[in-house]
This record gives structure tokens, sequence and C-alpha cells, in this order.
């Protein structure tokens, strides 16, 4: 079985066992264990996995780290647990930096069971970072962040290969971070530099602000482009003959698919993938109803997808915040749930969500 389906199985189990781990040692054994033997170790094997790893350190004996993992009877990955519902924050990681010295173990993990954050020592040699350079989310995760934590695995662990990935990880994270502040709000110095690559006059205060809101619209504009490209490229059959390609072409501006206030709350997230899903059910709805009916309506536990923004219309809902993406269709009385790999499963369900709206709209329904 391969190491995401491995996951994937794991995290489906601790959602049902959650609620009934209660210690830090039912934690280690319910979740932390299972990850480990994932990545290929035996952790009934002290030659490979050792729990309760003690390293003396100066006048301190007898500290112990919860686990370390081992490979020529040598430390090469250190783990620091905490109970499921503790958050981690560089404050429970002591025993990390401890250890992280003294040993010659290059990675370390502080976990919960669910997260795990990752750190190495790339600011200085044999002194661990304080920003892990990788964190995963057992209940939201993707393809790509399994491919990083394989490397980690038994099979396919390389310390230099390892090194290498944990500083690319490290920038690329950071380098995300600022697209995305600068997405969100351009600073002063982005809109500088950005017009300086176009404009070769002098940048007076009103030319500023005039830079501001281009930018802003611009970068929007750019993003909302690349979502449209990339569902041209899956809107096209094998034949090569275009399908729904009038009703892309007629798509709204950007500005009428942005998510709607409500989904600006701070523990709201829209990701792309959930905007890129509506983009493609509203394409599907094209010819059934005017798109500026189908709106969208983001939550903490999923996208909502409503005709005419009304909760007593739901056509679909997108469930994409988990390891596990599905998708609840509304044809039927209640919902019903329709598992999907992808993006370009939705299009295989357009029957269905033309079937929601044509439900609706054959009853009155209360506003």
């Amino acid at each position: 079985m391969d190491l995401i389906d491995q996951l994937t199985n794991l995290a489906s189990r601790a959602q049902k066992q959650i609620s009934h781990i209660q210690t830090e040692e039912a934690t280690k054994n319910a979740l932390v264990m299972p990850f480990i033997n994932a990545l290929g170790y035996n952790v009934f094997d002290p030659t490979e996995v050792v729990p309760e790893f003690i390293c003396d350190i100066g006048t301190k004996k007898g500290e112990k780290i919860d686990y370390a993992i081992v490979r020529d009877g040598k430390p090469i990955i250190l783990i620091e647990c905490k109970h499921v519902g503790a958050e981690l924050s560089i404050n429970h990681a002591s025993q990390l930096f401890r250890y992280f010295h003294v040993t010659e173990a290059r990675i370390a993990v502080l976990t919960n069971g669910i997260s795990y954050k990752l750190f190495t020592d790339l600011e200085q040699p044999n002194k661990m970072d304080e920003r892990p350079f990788m964190e995963f989310d057992l209940f939201n995760f993707h393809e790509n962040d399994v491919a990083e934590i394989k490397k980690l695995s038994k099979p396919a662990f390389n310390i230099d290969d390892m090194l290498f990935a944990a500083y690319n990880l490290k920038y690329m994270r950071a380098f995300k971070k600022y697209f995305d502040e600068q997405f969100a709000q351009p600073s002063t110095e982005f809109i500088h530099f950005i017009s300086k690559q176009i404009y070769d006059g002098v940048l007076t205060p009103k030319l500023k602000e005039q830079f501001s809101i281009l930018v802003h619209r611009s970068f929007q504009q750019f993003l909302n482009d690349k979502i449209s490209m990339r569902l041209r490229s899956a809107m096209v059959d094998t034949s090569g003959q275009g399908i729904l390609s009038n009703e892309l072409a007629a798509m709204p501006a950007p500005e009428t698919v942005a998510p709607p206030a409500e989904a600006k709350d701070k523990d709201i997230e829209t990701t792309m993938e959930e905007t890129e899903g509506f983009m493609i059910v509203r394409a599907i709805l094209r010819k059934t109803v005017p798109v500026n009916r189908v709106i969208m309506r983001d939550v903490q536990s999923y996208c909502g997808i409503l005709l005419d923004d009304n909760n007593r219309k739901p056509i679909c809902r997108l469930h994409f915040n988990s390891s596990k993406r599905f998708v609840t269709l509304f044809d039927v009385e209640g919902g019903e749930r329709v598992d999907i790999s992808s993006l370009d499963d939705l299009y295989g369900l357009a029957p269905r969500i033309r079937a929601a709206v044509q439900r609706h709209e054959a009853k009155p329904v209360e506003a």
C-alpha cells in the first residue's frame, strides 16, 4: 500500500478515535506509532525505533525524548509528542532543542498526532531552527505533502537529500507566505518595485495611489486568468473537441466569482481548489440558469454552492478540507455524498448538478 493510502486510512481512523484519546500515551499509541509505522519503521524493533530515548546532557541525567528513529545504532530522527489536543509551539520543543544539539540526528519532529512540525539546522549548524521547515496535517494534506513526508521513510531516507529538500521547503514556504500577503494587500515596497518595472518616470504620490489599486486588481486578474486556463485545458474531451467552451467564454468577470463577505471570516480560508470547483459548477450550469444566481458561500467545514444565495436551495457542497475529497449533491432530498479524486470528476457529475437546480426550480421554496 502506498504511503498516501496508509496516511488516508490513518486519518480516517483518527477522526473516529480522536474524541476517545484522553492522554499523551493514548496519542502515541493511536496516532504517532501508526504514523511511524507508515513510514516503514518497525515500532516494535528497538534497533529501528527507540521509545523513551535517553541522552544525558551535562548535569541533566536521565532526560527522555519520546522516540528516536535509529539507523546503524545512531539516531537520525527525534520525535517529541504532545497530547492530541495540545497546541504545538516552539515552547513545547525544549527537549528537542537540547537533544538535537548533542546527538547526530539532523531531523526533529514535534507532533500532537495530527499536526507534525519538522525541524532541522539550516540557520546554525547543530542548533535546531526555531521555525519548522515543513508542517504536515493528517486531516488536511495533498499529494505534494506526502511526497515530502516520504523522504523521511525508511526506504527513502537520505540525510543529504532530506536537508536539500528542507532548504527548498523553508524558502518556498516563506515565498508563498509573502505572495499571499501581497495578494491580499500589496505593500508600498512591492508596489514601488512592480511599478518601476513598467514605468520609467517619477512615481508621484498620486501615481503611487493609482498604481496601488492597479497592482491589486492585476494580481487578482492574473490569478483568475490562470484558473481559467486550467479550466480550458480540462474542458477538452479525448477527441480533441472542446466542451463547455461557450459557457467558459461567457463566464462573468473575476470580481463576481469571488467568495462573499461571509467567507472572509478569519477562521475560513477559501482555497484556489474551492474557487476552481465553484467556477466549474458555474460553467456546468451556464445553460440551466443565469450564472449570477449561482453563489459560493464558504464555511469552516465545507464550501457551499447555492442557488440565489439561499440556504434552502443548495446545489452542492465541496468538502476539500481533508485528505479525502468529496462532494455532497442535492439532486435528492437530504443530499448524497460522492467521493472524488480530482476536480475533473465534477464534469462527470454535471447531470446531477443540473438536476439539483432543476429540482429547486420545479417547486416553491421558502425564502
